[in-house]
């Protein structure tokens, strides 16, 4: 299969190209500068030149492919809303194109108030980041014109070796910058993780398998406490551990101070896949945050 992969010079793309390419696929990467062009291209994967906003580019990837995966998305909170506009058009402009193939795109887990989200939980975001629930409703509405849409939900963190941009990378930077090893309360929310490489053999069993409108979920560890990850992260800086208010973390305290834990479950019974990597404790216990 000839596979257009947008992101695929990103932190996920780098783990799926050479899955996909393992799995006997040519892989077709969208690359916005020289650097993802080269990173690309290193990996044995074709190049094409463009962005988000290349419509015309992206209509041309798409059409020549026998199926799609979406991982591209702007994630600077100063432009969200202008990132997600962006994103609608970009999906509209490769499904309009792609009848009779699949095309795979990421999302998130939802947040379900007192239990694990599960697969057949809406793509309900709220604030901010709430269009991206509307996107990935429409990505599924196009299975109406013949495309065979998925979505792979993936949780809060996506960690592994090598992961600079992440949240949790996030969060340490922020501890370093702080000088603590900072969770918000009384530490016991949960976020969900999971591993690089699971994350991307999930994708491609999607692309492979999964039937129009499926909704599945990247996720090994179902929840793992804040307070946890920031003894962890505190052992290996040698970092105090405190709890603080939401507000002194900024964006990230509000998402450490939600409880949202989330199952693949559904996931894992219908398309056969296990995660198999190390959780999110066993990585930061091996310093590749530290």
């Amino acid at each position: 299969m000839r596979v257009f992969v947008t992101g695929a010079s990103g932190w996920i793309g780098r783990a799926l190209v050479p899955e996909l390419l393992e799995a006997g696929h040519q892989v077709v990467g969208l690359a916005r500068s020289d650097g993802s062009a080269g990173t690309v291209a290193a990996m044995g994967a074709d190049v094409l030149r463009g962005d988000l906003t290349d419509l015309g580019i992206l209509e041309k990837g798409a059409e020549s492919a026998d199926g799609v995966v979406h991982l591209a998305f702007g994630h600077d909170f100063g432009q969200f809303d202008a990132a997600i506009e962006t994103d609608a058009a970009a999906v509209e402009a490769m499904t309009a194109v792609s009848a009779g193939k699949p095309f795979v795109a990421a999302s998130g887990t939802p947040m379900v108030p007192g239990r694990p989200a599960t697969e057949r939980d809406d793509s309900v975001f709220a604030g901010p980041v709430a269009g991206r629930g509307d996107n990935a409703r429409a990505v599924l509405k196009t299975a109406e014109r013949g495309v065979r849409p998925s979505l792979v939900r993936l949780p809060r963190s996506v960690h592994g070796e090598g992961d600079v941009h992440g949240l949790i990378a996030r969060l340490v930077a922020l501890g370093r910058e702080k000088g603590i090893a900072a969770y918000v309360g009384d530490g016991t929310q949960r976020w969900p993780a999971v591993h690089v490489s699971d994350a991307a053999h999930l994708f491609r069993l999607a692309l492979e398998q999964a039937p129009a409108g499926a909704v599945l979920h990247a996720v090994g560890d179902e929840g793992v406490r804040i307070r946890d990850v920031a003894e962890v992260a505190g052992r290996r800086l040698g970092l105090p551990v405190k709890s603080v208010t939401a507000e002194e973390l900024g964006f990230l305290g509000g998402l450490l101070a939600l409880d949202q834990p989330a199952s693949s479950t559904l996931t894992q019974e219908s398309l056969g896949w296990r995660p198999t990597g190390p959780g999110l404790l066993e990585d930061l216990e091996k310093g590749y945050y530290g």
